[in-house]
């Protein structure tokens, strides 16, 4: 059993010890998926964690890529045995972050990206020492507004829906406590360069031991 621990431990060649959890939060329409993805191509060792959630799969969807997915009863295993690190339901659906990947990677000193809502970071603030909040913010509730309505996916009782919830998870955002950089999504390009300078930053300062 030792000889099997030594193995699965035993450090790489690309492993450091920089390993940090970044959570990245934002209300529907922000563009938060698209800075997230920004990100991960940005940093050369980062690694985007693929939440394990009981929604439907589409046809744009891909299993492992998108999310992996299950059904209830196996969503209600992995609570059960303590699999996830947060979890949340959202519009009838529930998301979750699986634990045992997310420590094997910090421990290879990866920089591992959550794109999760308040709820969840919340959750993994209390389970994961050291992780770095990061939310994403709109120019304006105006300019969030309409950018719901241009991807013209819902029709208008729904996007009301929507910008409600996103009102009120930026006001939780601010309360909780858990976000250390705010970027705001003027423009796509530049929330990405600024989100990777605050990101290397706390970095810099777990390379740094502080």
């Amino acid at each position: 059993m030792q000889a099997m621990s030594e193995q699965r431990h035993r450090r790489l060649e690309t492993d450091t010890d920089a390993g940090l959890l970044v959570i990245v939060s934002g209300p529907s329409g922000v563009g938060k998926t698209t800075i997230t993805r920004g990100v991960e191509r940005s940093i050369a060792d980062s690694v985007f964690s693929v939440s394990v959630t009981t929604r439907p799969k589409t046809e744009a969807d891909v299993e492992g890529v998108d999310y992996h997915f299950v059904d209830d009863a196996a969503f209600d295993r992995l609570i059960a045995e303590d699999k996830l690190i947060e979890w949340a339901e959202v519009f009838g659906c529930r998301y979750g972050t699986p634990r045992d990947w997310v420590q094997e990677q910090l421990r290879r000193g990866r920089l591992v990206i959550l794109d999760i809502d308040v709820q969840g970071a919340v959750q993994v603030t209390k389970n994961m020492q050291g992780a770095f909040g990061l939310f994403i913010l709109p120019p304006s509730e105006g300019v969030l507004l309409e950018r719901l309505r241009a991807r013209k996916r819902e029709p208008e009782e729904a996007i009301q829906r929507r910008f409600a919830e996103a009102q009120r998870e930026i006001a939780d955002a601010q309360a909780s406590g858990v976000y250390t950089a705010w970027v705001v999504n003027q423009d796509v390009n530049t929330a990405i360069q600024e989100a990777v300078g605050v990101i290397h930053e706390a970095r810099t300062k777990v390379r740094e031991g502080d």
